[in-house]
């Protein structure tokens, strides 16, 4: 898989995207926050999206080295290949106003 198939696939999903572009400023992040943007949502909604980063969202974003998940104290901070996709996470805030809704 080469670094751009990565950095697609890392952005790929809403909630993998959101997590990475608020890392840019904050860090560290609390894995029981979903960030959900300007959407209701209701509890079994969370709860279901609080499983799909456990699951899926973090293990993927840690495989590729973009965060580092301390699963014992329920902690995400930046990983070693972070500032391999900081450009791409930097023009999409740069750019959000262009990208289709709810985007991030």
């Amino acid at each position: 898989m080469t670094p751009a198939d990565k950095f697609f696939r890392a952005v790929g999903n809403v909630q993998r995207r959101r997590l990475l572009v608020r890392m840019l400023s904050h860090n560290p992040e609390d894995e029981s926050k979903v960030y959900t943007g300007d959407r209701e949502t209701d509890e079994e909604e969370l709860a279901n999206l609080l499983i799909e980063m456990q699951h899926t969202h973090l293990p993927l974003l840690e495989e590729y080295g973009f965060i580092d998940w301390d699963r014992e104290n329920r902690e995400v901070t930046k990983g070693p290949e972070f500032d391999e996709i900081r450009p791409l996470l930097e023009m999409m805030i740069e750019h959000q106003d262009e990208l289709p809704e709810g985007w991030l």
